[in-house]
């Protein structure tokens, strides 16, 4: 195991006497081999392990976040009961950019059928989400994809099989005629479209296909997700009329949303009636005064994110930023902190990768997949590790340079 100092640092496998540069090499060649559209796909040979019993308290925490998430989006659209009753601000609802109005007094079934959260490992080991993801959450393909890839670098391995998401997915589209809805070969995920598609034997189409008469459920995976949108004004009608089903529901941006990030625990004990078995990474409500001026006070501690933002656009890590940089997101969080969150620095887990032939440790972030369905909650074993390839990094979208790895959890 490589010894990082400041980040934990997690092991690898055996590598079954295979040179880093020989792996690197083969999983170049693999990759080349598989028809992942125009959009790069960036496969580090070395597997993530998830210990047995580490997975089992992770899994637990993401499904009974998002059970709460659940019961937050109806909330929102309903009474607002935990408004009324002091627990989450009502500045927090009536600001949000995804907040959909016209949604009041509507009760699906579920407002979230697929979550893909972002977790990240502590230095002490502990698994936190650093952000929630249930608009369009995408990557599960792709993690299907890494292990087809791995595998045929190393060989079967005794790990928890993926063979269950088309189950998952099943249960959350239920019975009825479905389809997967896209964008189309614009869409930078639509290679995961297709083969989602393809997996669950269901028709792929763009909304100009779209028959509404001939469809029961549509899974939607294009870019629009608000109302007042093309794919909104198409779907809203026969959605809010009972006879269509939508994963993931018009609305539920509000989940997304980085300030109710900071309330998410509470979510789970006011919606539960239980204490929360994953934390959050802290996030600040600099809508405070109290809180603005405590963050204030730490800024160069702090990471600042635009509360609407999403890709690590406009991320300010103050600790790594210049200083001119710093002082330029102090004045605009001072003049706007609606605008902005804040939230501790983690410093992420390393994991050994292969960069230029050799070992080296980066950090890594790891997107779950909790699916809410017919027949109760489920995780996809492992879901997807992104890697930052770059030396120090801590932002690990494939947009800045960032790739993934396969991630075992383990019998």
């Amino acid at each position: 195991m490589l010894q990082v100092s400041g980040a934990f640092t997690e092991s690898a496998p055996d590598l079954n006497g295979c040179t880093p540069a020989a792996l690197a090499s083969a999983a170049t060649a693999a990759v080349e081999n598989v028809e992942f559209g125009d959009e790069p796909f960036r496969l580090d040979p070395i597997p993530r392990v998830i210990a047995a019993a580490d997975w089992t308290r992770l899994e637990a925490g993401l499904t009974q976040r998002v059970r709460a998430l659940d019961a937050w989006c109806a909330d929102v659209y309903g009474e607002r009961r935990i408004v009324r009753d002091g627990v989450v601000p009502a500045r927090v609802i009536d600001t949000m950019d995804a907040l959909e109005p016209e949604l009041v007094g509507l009760s699906p079934a579920r407002w979230i059928g697929i979550a893909g959260l972002d977790v990240v490992r502590a230095p002490h080991g502990r698994f936190l989400v650093l952000e929630d993801n249930v608009r369009t959450p995408s990557g599960m393909a792709y993690a299907i994809a890494a292990r087809t890839v791995t595998e045929s670098l190393l060989g079967a391995v005794e790990v928890v099989s993926l063979d269950g998401l088309r189950a998952m997915l099943e249960s959350v589209l239920g019975s009825g005629r479905a389809v997967v809805l896209t964008d189309g070969v614009e869409n930078a995920a639509f290679w995961e479209h297709r083969r989602l598609a393809d997996l669950l034997d269901i028709p792929l189409l763009e909304p100009p296909q779209l028959d509404l008469e001939a469809v029961d459920v549509v899974y939607r995976r294009t870019d629009d997700s608000a109302l007042d949108s093309p794919v909104g004004r198409l779907l809203a009608g026969p959605w809010r009329a009972g006879r269509l089903r939508l994963v993931n529901a018009f609305g539920t941006g509000v989940a997304d949303d980085k300030l109710a990030h900071a309330y998410v625990e509470d979510m789970v004990r006011y919606y539960l009636g239980e204490e929360p078995a994953l934390a959050s990474v802290r996030t600040f409500d600099i809508g405070r005064p109290e809180v603005l001026d405590e963050a204030l006070d730490r800024l160069g501690e702090l990471v600042i994110k635009p509360r609407s933002g999403y890709g690590g656009e406009g991320v300010v890590i103050c600790a790594h930023a210049e200083p001119a940089d710093v002082e330029r997101i102090r004045a605009d969080v001072t003049e706007s902190p609606a605008d902005y969150i804040a939230q501790e620095l983690v410093a992420l887990s390393e994991h050994a990768t292969v960069v230029d032939g050799e070992l080296v440790p980066r950090h890594v972030d790891l997107r779950p997949f909790v699916f809410l369905g017919d027949d109760g909650a489920s995780v996809l074993p492992g879901g997807l590790t992104r890697v930052a390839l770059n030396e120090g990094t801590l932002v690990v979208n494939s947009s800045q340079n960032g790739g993934i790895k396969d991630t075992w959890v383990l019998r």
